[in-house]
């Protein structure tokens, strides 16, 4: 199908995968432009809380909440991730949603993932939520739906847990509102701003603590984020 990459793999069909095998699948979706040692520092926390059997990463073709950004091509994100996932073997990239026209809707993604990947029946499906979407989660695409289908994990510095929650869990029917509770991951974050990593880049900052050396090397030799000439 086309649909995933990993790491000496090249374009993989489902069987070669082995998809129908999994019973947790971690879902990650986000712009990653650049992806950053604070997005690998989420998967491997969910990994750690869920028992996570794989990580599917998926780069947002646009994201409607956030239809003003001007994103690096699609094909340097996908590259970028695959030289940062490079050695986890439960990791694999997914270029489902670049390959759907129009905005990035997670509900959209989650319906179309089992077929996709002959998953199971009984696949349990969880979603990563990076810090910065949770502001308008509940303002998502059927919301509400897409909760009924994932189990959300959400990554939080101890002491925001309760903050979190509750934010999160406005307007929620209790029974997914306790969804959101028992996703709640208690770890030490990463704390990168992906602005501003874009703007150091653009200063021509090396940025070695932030990303994968093979990202960073990837960023400089295409001059990703160079400054645009008039």
């Amino acid at each position: 199908m086309g649909y995933l990459r990993a790491r000496g793999e090249g374009a993989l069909s489902t069987e070669v995968v082995g998809w129908p095998a999994v019973r947790r699948l971690g879902l990650f979706g986000g712009s990653f432009d650049p992806v950053h040692r604070g997005h690998e520092h989420v998967a491997r926390a969910a990994e750690r809380a869920f028992g996570l059997e794989r990580v599917l990463w998926m780069p947002a073709a646009r994201p409607p909440h956030k239809p003003e950004r001007i994103l690096a091509e699609a094909g340097d994100r996908v590259a970028m991730l695959e030289l940062a996932l490079a050695g986890e073997p439960r990791w694999s990239v997914s270029r489902l949603e670049l390959e759907r026209s129009g905005p990035s809707y997670t509900i959209d993604t989650v319906r179309a993932l089992p077929a996709a990947l002959g998953l199971a029946r009984d696949v349990e499906l969880y979603l990563l939520i990076g810090g910065d979407n949770l502001v308008d989660f509940t303002k998502w695409r059927e919301a509400h739906e897409l909760l009924r289908r994932v189990q959300p994990v959400i990554v939080v510095r101890r002491g925001d847990e309760r903050e979190v929650a509750s934010e999160l869990a406005r307007g929620l029917p209790a029974e997914l509102a306790a969804k959101v509770e028992r996703g709640l991951v208690v770890e030490p974050l990463v704390p990168i701003s992906s602005t501003e990593l874009r703007e150091r880049l653009a200063r021509g900052e090396a940025c070695t603590r932030e990303l994968a050396p093979a990202v960073g090397e990837y960023v400089r030799a295409r001059g990703i984020y160079a400054p645009r000439r008039a």
